[in-house]
């Protein structure tokens, strides 16, 4: 049912009246680059914290420590899941409607949802931290406790950015990514050297989330008495769960099975190499997609071309080419520099990795598009292609060489199956407008 006035702001006296006035509007592609390059600079400083997070928990606290910060982390990053997919949906929906107090309804309807889900989804985690903590081998169900705080307040937390990157309001979507990364680092080491240990790194990672959900406030045209506006429906939701679960596993699933697999020191290597791998899906996903989404999302549906796909491909295979041979050729400097010489021996195993990450984030630019245009069946292919990683990898671990050829292998297979039946939709004159 549509909110009739509702208003999204603790003082509604403060709430500025929808105006009927129309905006300048920048082009697509203005749009698509500025935000590219506002959430690129934004991803850069969002990993030099985590970097400099993880280096510094790992060399105050140990290995043992590490690893239980390490399981809080992976909760988390199970849990975003869902405010991923909150965000989503809301991005999509805030671009799709033009008035901003229609925007504003969209915002204000999926805040109560998310408050919802994510309230139980921390009660839950809450309740259960003492099995939980059993199960990963964590010495206080308190790390557990504390994370979930946090997670109550993550599903709200993908609906204010998804708000910020439906009106296309980067610079304060780039801030609230860097404002949550730069807590996390300097409140947890704080915490840390005070001598609150794995529990005090733990709550500055909800303290985080809980500081970038109310900072910064959403845009003001937000902030408007809401109206009717069109709704997101189930299928949405469905769909962007979907692809998110498939997104979480493909990212992280080969680490926890080469750790099953294989010896600390080989599995401890992987990691690395995945970890600095990874940073190219990071940049693709935050400094490209993220900028796409939104405008693809608010053209019309009647428009058959490729709308906006061309110049996010052309800068994601930009940013692999440049990637993978910065890998190739200085796979040891790299691998030294960051986590010391014990890792360089295999660092070479570091531009292959890359290869597959270029693979699967060229994937995502397609699977992202469809999905900003309609219900796609692509969310559901990936979610295939994620157990069909598992399987592989469960098969085929002789060598840590052959594990990141099964991933080669499957995200080629996957770019293929999503690249080719969208570019027979659309001919080459089209998707070179596009551009």
């Amino acid at each position: 049912m549509p909110q009739s006035e509702s208003v999204i702001t603790l003082n509604p006296a403060e709430a500025p009246v929808a105006s009927a006035a129309v905006r300048p509007q920048r082009s697509d592609r203005s749009t698509m680059l500025n935000g590219s390059a506002i959430m690129l600079v934004a991803m850069m400083l969002v990993n030099i914290f985590n970097f400099a997070y993880n280096m510094v928990m790992a060399r105050m606290l140990g290995p043992g420590a590490f690893g239980n910060i390490n399981a809080a982390v992976t909760l988390l990053l199970l849990a975003s899941c869902i405010s991923l997919a909150f965000q989503l949906v809301c991005a999509k929906f805030v671009a799709r409607n033009h008035a901003d107090s229609s925007k504003a309804a969209v915002v204000h309807s999926l805040l109560g949802k998310a408050w919802i889900a994510s309230l139980a989804l921390g009660g839950v985690l809450f309740l259960a931290q003492k099995p939980v903590a059993t199960y990963l081998n964590v010495p206080s169900p308190w790390i557990i406790g504390l994370l979930a705080i946090g997670i109550a307040a993550y599903a709200p937390l993908g609906v204010k950015r998804g708000a910020m990157q439906g009106v296309c309001a980067f610079p304060r979507l780039g801030t609230n990514f860097v404002l949550e990364a730069g807590i996390r680092f300097f409140l947890g080491a704080g915490l840390v050297v005070a001598g609150y240990g794995v529990l005090g790194a733990v709550g500055a990672i909800s303290a985080s989330v809980i500081a970038a959900c109310f900072i910064p406030r959403i845009p003001a045209q937000l902030r408007v008495k809401a109206s009717t506006a069109e709704p997101p429906s189930y299928a949405e939701a469905v769909q962007a769960i979907v692809f998110f679960v498939g997104q979480v596993i493909i990212n992280n699933i080969d680490i926890l099975l080469v750790k099953h697999f294989f010896p600390s020191d080989p599995a401890g290597v992987y990691a690395a190499i995945s970890q600095i791998g990874r940073l190219l899906y990071f940049a693709s996903w935050f400094g490209v997609v993220n900028a796409m989404f939104p405008v693809a999302a608010a053209a019309s549906p009647e428009h058959k071309k490729a709308h906006g796909i061309g110049l996010p491909l052309l800068l994601v295979l930009g940013l692999s080419l440049i990637f993978i041979a910065a890998a190739a050729l200085f796979p040891h400097l790299i691998m030294g520099v960051i986590f010391g010489s014990r890792f360089i021996e295999i660092g070479w195993l570091l531009a292959l990795y890359a290869a597959a990450t270029a693979l699967y984030s060229l994937s995502v630019v397609f699977i992202a598009y469809e999905m900003s245009r309609r219900i796609a069946n692509t969310g559901w292919l990936q979610l295939i292609f994620s157990g069909a990683l598992v399987l592989g990898i469960g098969l085929f671990h002789g060598s840590l060489h052959e594990v990141i050829m099964v991933r080669i292998v499957l995200m080629a297979a996957m770019l293929a199956m999503v690249a080719v039946p969208f570019l027979r939709r659309h001919n080459k004159p089209e998707l070179v407008e596009a551009v």
